[in-house]
């Protein structure tokens, strides 16, 4: 008996499910990734997860979209086998099903692998370490006995088991992402942090831009707007969400203080919130924290002189 054509509609209708399928799984443990590093920060990280800042949005979005796409693409190739028998045994299915397993038999066992090795090691097995291994093995093992079973022919004798796997399997990622919301917020909260942010990121450059005038002048700026200099840094940003001004207020001869108006309370430290490029002057006490509740708040800064010494004509 002749073997089965494989038509171009069977190799894109199996190419787009298998990548589909893939960039949903990956998503999938990278979420859940997400969620352990939240929920577990690592002591020995200096710069803890900030859930606007990572994937999660990203990961979530990928789910939404793709495993819907792998389920609809699967629906008809199965339409198809259903109608066409010799569909089933076509090679770019048998490939696709192979390489799945072979896949997901490298994921268990470097998976095993890793924990053995760790445990060697002699390092601390962390709850953070023990749930990631747990994720990959569950999701890799799911995956194999899916695929092994379908090579199998396990799904077209019982259909209907095969639907109970998949809405098992829907409400797993529904689950996954109705916790991210309560993880990153919804849409507008995630925007409102974006805005506090930003505003760190400005009040920082303001502080710098305090620094660089005390140092070429010898005294610090009256208001906020003697800090616009073209030459240096420009304009002084506004706050992004109303363009009104910064608060700005000297109150003594080496103290200051930088306010803005915050929409909900800071989560982990200035770098989490506002990015790692920031400057961060060291003679500035509590550089460091730009920690902020919600609402109006200034943040109280002190000039050391003998970090910031005043610069000499020559300097200037």
């Amino acid at each position: 008996m002749d073997k089965p054509h494989t038509t171009p509609k069977d190799f894109f209708l199996w190419a787009g499910a298998i990548i589909a399928f893939y960039w949903s799984i990956i998503a999938f443990i990278f979420l859940l990734f997400s969620y352990i590093d939240y929920t577990f920060p690592n002591a020995l990280t200096y710069y803890p997860v900030d859930p606007y800042q990572s994937g999660i949005s990203f990961q979530m979005a990928s789910i939404i979209i793709l495993f819907p796409v792998y389920l609809a693409l699967m629906r008809v190739i199965r339409g198809d086998i259903a109608r066409d028998p010799s569909r089933g045994e076509i090679w770019v299915r048998r490939w696709a099903i192979i390489f799945t397993l072979f896949v997901a038999g490298l994921a268990i066992a470097g998976d095993l692998v890793t924990l053995l090795t760790t445990f060697l090691n002699g390092e601390e097995l962390t709850t953070s370490f023990l749930l990631k291994i747990l994720v990959i093995f569950l999701v890799a093992a799911g995956v194999f006995m899916h695929f092994i079973a379908d090579l199998r022919g396990y799904w077209m004798a019982f259909p209907m088991r095969k639907r109970y796997v998949s809405i098992g399997v829907a409400g797993i990622l529904a689950a996954a992402i109705v916790s991210g919301f309560f993880i990153v917020g919804t849409p507008a909260q995630a925007r409102l942090a974006r805005f506090d942010a930003q505003k760190v990121n400005d009040l920082q450059n303001i502080q710098s831009q305090v620094v660089s005038y005390y140092q070429a002048k010898r005294a610090l700026p009256a208001n906020i707007e003697d800090l616009n200099n073209p030459l240096m840094y420009g304009p002084v940003p506004n706050d992004p969400q109303t363009q009104a001004a910064y608060g700005y207020e000297a109150t003594g001869s080496l103290t200051f203080k930088i306010c803005a108006d915050f929409n909900s309370q800071s989560r982990g430290t200035q770098s989490s919130v506002a990015g790692d490029m920031v400057p961060r002057p060291a003679g500035i006490k509590g550089v460091d924290n730009w920690q902020h509740p919600t609402g109006n708040y200034c943040f109280e800064r002190t000039i050391d002189p003998s970090f910031y010494p005043p610069l000499s004509k020559v300097q200037l």
